[in-house]
């Protein structure tokens, strides 16, 4: 018989270097004894390597219930769990699809109470703000979870009060938060210190103005809400007098005379929007710069760049590896050749206004490299807007929109650019459809690309005759 004792709490990298070892040792469950208490005996630094075991390969499932399972306060969860991995590792890959099975039915159990406490604990946890010795604020809650689930929610309260000084204290751990980083502590007491405060009178009030008495439940109420945790949530003090008061307040509301909505007066709203426009193109460029970008990922918005009253305006994609970090329109490889056919079309660049459809690089990391991802319709139609503001400012004779995308946010409507090339109406402007530079660097043979290159420096003549 083997012994194991692992940390008090949910000690899951203690139990997985035991499974490893015992697994390598091929070691069923009825040899081991599981324990908790002393540190785990099976830690890496103290053990030879060649005693470590090799990594234990299980189903994505099994690996997440293990997860979920040690945060139970049952005694029994570790020797539970080292008989499903035994079973999965000895020819029983999908033993979680047969829920009738009696370790799969009472892991199942001890699951759904771990993730009932979780949520728990994200519903009832409440803060009080207590002075703090640097002469700030720091935030105090406490809570008593049923299992050992003081690490596993703690990701979620870092993301929601990042910005806050805070504890959160338990009697099975708890946990520390500076804005900056993240620190667990052995189990606490109840402070004497948590008197209601201004946070405890807002969540009265808001509870009080939510609260339905016509649909007053207080069986599902008791379910939802179990008593338990009243002591520690301030808008319970209200729950008896809202309950007692619930069948007076549905019958004046049963009696009272229906009240006329009130007319909406949408002309107001459009007003209202109108003069929240920009009214410069310097203005909209500021508010570009200070919107976060679509798809996250870009450096900074890539703005328009040329002369307003521009004869023609040049409508491009979206900005490219380099343009995003240059903050430039067409300065990588296509802007390069776009520069050259330009110039063999005898047009100078410095008298065109170039922008994109969109305003931020969309890509894809791979290794080093942020390779180029076409931006979706509703990405299009989601910086539309700011596209015909912005030619609204520039006022330009001819509109060229190069390749697809920009010709789909110019029009509205899919357009197939190899067969619907030429001039074009757009959406209140002369336009005129090509391809895109980048289309060009894309052909593969050198003849097809130069006859392709001939031909687009064909269409920028055209456009600048008819500009």
């Amino acid at each position: 018989m083997r012994t194991i004792t692992l940390r008090e709490g949910a000690d899951l990298d203690g139990f997985r270097r035991a499974v490893r070892r015992l697994a390598a040792a091929r070691t069923a469950p009825e040899a081991v004894l599981w324990s908790v208490g002393a540190p785990s005996l099976f830690d890496d630094e103290a053990a030879p390597a060649s005693e470590q075991g090799a990594p234990v390969f299980l189903p994505q499932a099994v690996g997440l219930l293990i997860e979920t399972v040690v945060c139970h306060s049952d005694p029994e969860r570790y020797a539970l769990l080292h008989r499903l991995v035994w079973r999965v590792l000895n020819g029983e890959r999908a033993l979680l699809d047969q829920h009738a099975d009696p370790l799969v039915h009472r892991l199942e159990r001890l699951d759904k109470a771990v993730r009932r406490d979780i949520h728990k604990m994200h519903a009832f946890l409440r803060f009080r703000a207590l002075p703090d010795p640097d002469g700030g604020e720091r935030y105090v809650a406490w809570f008593e979870p049923d299992h050992h689930i003081v690490e596993a929610v703690a990701p979620f309260f870092v993301e929601r009060f990042e910005s806050m000084v805070w504890t959160i204290l338990t009697p099975k751990g708890s946990l520390h938060w500076d804005r900056h980083s993240l620190m667990t502590g052995p189990p606490a007491e109840r402070p004497d210190s948590l008197a209601d405060d201004r946070f405890a009178e807002g969540w009265l009030r808001y509870y009080e103005s939510t609260f339905n008495p016509a649909r007053v439940n207080p069986t599902a109420m008791r379910a939802e809400m179990p008593r338990k945790y009243w002591a520690n949530m301030p808008e319970t003090a209200a729950i008896p007098a809202m309950v007692r008061s619930a069948p007076t307040r549905v019958q004046a509301m049963l009696e009272a005379e229906a009240a006329i909505p009130r007319r909406r007066m949408p002309e107001k709203a459009v007003a209202a929007m109108a003069r929240q426009a920009p009214d410069s193109l310097a203005e909209l460029n500021r508010l570009i710069q200070r919107s976060e970008p679509l798809v996250p990922g870009a450096t900074q918005a890539v703005l328009g760049e040329g002369p307003e009253g521009a004869a023609i305006a040049i409508v491009g994609e979206q900005p490219g590896d380099q343009e995003d970090r240059d903050g430039r329109p067409f300065v990588g490889p296509a802007g390069q050749l776009l520069t050259a056919a330009l110039e063999e079309a005898g047009i100078d660049r410095g008298s065109l206004y170039l922008t994109n459809a969109v305003k931020h690089f969309k890509f894809v990391q791979r290794g080093k490299r942020r390779i180029h991802q076409s931006p979706t319709a509703g990405e299009v139609k989601h910086y539309r807007w700011w596209l015909m503001t912005e030619l609204g400012f520039v006022r330009p004779r001819l509109v060229v929109a190069l390749g697809a995308t920009a010709a789909l946010a110019l029009t509205g409507r899919p357009v197939s650019v190899l067969s619907e090339r030429g001039p074009m109406a757009f959406d209140g402007w002369n336009g005129f459809v090509t391809v895109h530079p980048s289309y060009l660097l894309r052909l593969p043979g050198e003849e097809e690309r130069r006859r392709a290159q001939a031909a687009f420096v064909a269409d920028l003549r055209r456009a600048a005759a008819l500009a």
